[in-house]
C-alpha cells in the first residue's frame, strides 16, 4: 500500500511548484521589458523582475527553514500563461494593442501566484511553520501591489491606445 502523503507533502510539493513559478518569471520579465512599447510598461516589468529575484531567494529561505534542498517542480500552469503571453509578443508585435496584451498576461501570472501564496500561507499556518508565514505574505503584498499597478497601467494608458 503506498504511504499516505500529508498537507506537510503537499506544502512542500506547492512551494516547489511556486519556486519553479518564480524562475521561470524571472526569464519571461526581461522580454516583456523588451516588447513593451510605453516606458512605464518597460520600467515596471523591470521593477518586478527585481522583486521576483527576492521572492525567489525568500523561497530559499523557507526551503532552508525545512531542511530540504531549495528545488523547483514543473509547473504546467506556468509554462502555459508565459506561453500565452510569448505569443502575444509575436502577434502583436507593433501593434498599439500589445501593451494590453502585456499586461493581461502579466496579470495572469499575477493572479496565479497570489492564488499559490495564499494557499501557502493558509498551509504554514495550520502546519506551525511560523516561521514561513512572514515570508510568504511578504510576497503575496509585492504580488498584489503589482497587480493593481498593473490594472492602473491598463486603465489610464494600454487599454485606451489598444482601442
Amino acid at each position: 500500500m503506498p504511504t499516505q502523503k500529508t498537507l506537510d507533502d503537499l506544502f512542500v510539493d506547492t512551494l516547489k511548484d511556486i519556486y519553479y513559478a518564480e524562475k521561470q518569471i524571472l526569464k519571461a520579465l526581461p522580454k516583456m521589458a523588451r516588447a513593451a512599447q510605453s516606458e512605464e510598461g518597460k520600467a515596471g516589468f523591470l521593477l518586478h523582475r527585481d522583486e521576483t529575484q527576492a521572492q525567489v531567494e525568500r523561497l530559499e529561505e523557507i526551503f532552508e527553514l525545512l531542511g530540504k534542498p531549495a528545488r523547483g517542480k514543473t509547473c504546467e500552469a506556468i509554462q502555459g500563461i508565459i506561453a500565452e503571453g510569448q505569443e502575444i509578443m509575436e502577434d502583436y508585435k507593433g501593434s498599439p494593442a500589445l501593451d494590453a496584451g502585456l499586461i493581461s498576461s502579466a496579470q495572469a501570472v499575477e493572479h496565479y501566484e497570489i492564488a499559490r501564496y495564499g494557499t501557502l500561507i493558509a498551509w504554514a499556518n495550520q502546519l506551525g511553520f511560523k516561521k514561513a508565514v512572514p515570508l510568504l505574505k511578504q510576497s503575496l503584498a509585492e504580488e498584489e501591489a503589482t497587480d493593481k499597478k498593473l490594472t492602473m497601467l491598463a486603465q489610464t494608458a494600454a487599454n485606451a491606445k489598444a482601442a
